[in-house]
């Protein structure tokens, strides 16, 4: 299994690191995933929200098989010059995300990264939740509000604010590979799963 997260100038940090050191310990244990830090422009670094420097593995594949795609958020509520709000505005990510769902990447997002996913028409009519801080504005983009702490809407997974990355991760790898897999991540990283994961197929 393939998947990349994708990091931009202003993304918050623990919205991409945290599925990124849950997925690489995942592979540490023997699963068979592939876990990159990617990016869609010309620099293969960023500077994220607080300050944190960050070096891509590699560029976003967007003519490439990819299983998931992983989206951060950050700076939305302050509408920061660079974050998830100035790249909806840019409209980049958003096209490439609109491109990779077509092609049959699940794509899954973390906080603020939602407003992306809607910034590239996926959410209209689908079920999600972002960080509480722009949760009004998801609705007025036409997703369903659900109140957990993952929305699991298929082709689709949303998760709420920050720290739920961890979450919607080990989600993920519950659902692609198995539960013993992410019980023995999080007993590594001895954290334990918090909220709900909605489903549609269970709703």
């Amino acid at each position: 299994m393939r998947v990349q997260i994708i990091i931009f100038d202003g993304f918050d940090e623990l919205d991409a690191i945290a599925p990124f050191e849950v997925l690489r310990n995942a592979a540490e244990i023997g699963a068979d995933l592939q876990a990159e830090l990617v990016t869609l422009g010309s620099s293969m670094e960023v500077v994220a929200a607080h300050g944190l420097r960050v070096r891509s593995d590699a560029k976003l594949g967007i003519d490439q098989k990819l299983d998931i795609l992983i989206v951060p958020g950050g700076g939305w509520g302050n509408r920061a010059t660079q974050g998830a709000w100035a790249e909806a505005q840019r409209g980049e990510i958003p096209a490439a995300i609109s491109r990779l769902h077509q092609s049959g990447t699940t794509i899954a997002s973390v906080c603020t990264g939602a407003m992306l996913v809607a910034g590239a028409g996926l959410l209209k009519g689908r079920p999600a939740i972002t960080h509480h801080v722009a949760i009004e504005e998801l609705r007025a983009a036409g997703a369903e509000i659900i109140n957990a702490r993952v929305v699991d809407d298929g082709d689709i997974v949303t998760a709420g604010g920050v720290t739920s990355g961890l979450d919607l991760t080990l989600w993920l790898i519950e659902r692609y590979l198995s539960i013993q897999i992410a019980h023995e991540v999080e007993k590594e990283m001895e954290y334990e799963r918090r909220g709900t994961v909605w489903r549609r197929s269970a709703s």
